[in-house]
């Protein structure tokens, strides 16, 4: 079965066509990704924009015609914390549906977290006992993941997203160093509420999902243009996380725009998203953590469809 797939998250609308043949993935078609900030004001105000939603739209528009092109069995539509939090996010969600044929799930945050981890384990050894954490981080929240296998054990969902946190603390270009630290106080103190310290402690590894992550390993590698092949399983030294923190929190966003392998619509929201990354990974004592292109797309995929 050939299965469309739509993350429309809080920062980006991101596409997945694939093929599906009973609990696994037998071959990946197109894979798209546009910033749309669908999320931008929702924080603040409790509800989608109208710009935001224009946004998306036209993303959609465009993607309509590679789904119909790929002669897709099912479209599937996930719709995570912008939509989860925003006054006419049920609305926007029909909208999805009659517009575009899209089947929509408004997920939970526990939803948005199983899936996110059968994403991130479904081509790994299910009978693998490390003890491995999948970080997914999003616009609007952080989707923490600890199981082995494919089986997922624990998840939270946090308050802490790139889009969220960037609105609440970094509002000088570049951020001050107050600021800095004020949003990493506020991360640390969010996952240490959220994840018990037994759970952290017995955590082995680290497996970390979508675009902080994968702008990230595309940063490290100066990946010009953008190459899965190379993101997907590249290692990234929490030593050298920092040393990209210290050196995109240094520039102005014009600057950050110009950086290698960093996307220039991702220039607003990667600060605060390599703070959020480097919070987590303290907090769980990991020295390292592996980048994945298997996300959410791929678990609404095997887990929805």
């Amino acid at each position: 079965m050939r299965v469309a797939v739509v993350d429309i998250g809080t920062n980006s609308t991101r596409l997945l066509i694939l093929d599906v043949e009973g609990s696994r993935v037998i071959a990946e078609h197109d894979r798209r990704s546009t910033v749309t900030r669908l999320g931008a004001g929702v924080d603040a105000h409790g509800h989608l924009a109208e710009e935001s939603i224009e946004r998306v739209y036209r993303t959609l528009d465009e993607y309509r015609t590679m789904i119909e092109d790929r002669h897709a069995d099912r479209r599937i539509a996930v719709l995570t914390s912008a939509v989860r939090d925003a006054t006419n996010g049920s609305e926007f969600a029909s909208s999805v549906r009659d517009r575009y044929g899209f089947e929509p799930h408004v997920l939970s945050g526990d939803d948005e977290a199983q899936l996110t981890f059968l994403g991130a384990t479904s081509e790994r050894n299910p009978e693998d006992p490390t003890s491995t954490l999948v970080i997914d981080i999003g616009g609007g929240s952080t989707e923490l993941v600890i199981g082995s296998g494919r089986t997922a054990r624990f998840h939270v969902s946090t308050q802490a997203g790139v889009v969220r946190q960037t609105e609440r603390h970094l509002h000088h270009d570049p951020p001050r160093p107050e600021e800095l630290e004020e949003l990493s106080d506020e991360v640390r103190e969010i996952v240490l509420e959220g994840v018990p310290d037994d759970r952290r402690e017995a955590v082995e590894r680290g497996i970390a999902v979508a675009g902080t992550a994968t702008s990230l390993a595309a940063i490290a590698q100066e990946l010009e243009p953008y190459d899965p092949r190379k993101v997907h399983g590249h290692v990234l030294e929490v030593t050298e996380i920092r040393a990209i923190r210290d050196r995109l929190a240094a520039i102005p966003l014009e600057q950050r725009r110009e950086v290698r392998g960093l996307h220039p619509d991702r220039a607003p929201t990667i600060v605060a998203g390599v703070v959020i990354l480097l919070e987590i990974i303290d907090r769980f004592g990991l020295g390292k953590i592996e980048v994945s292109e298997h996300d959410i797309l791929r678990g609404a995929a095997l887990g929805l469809a």
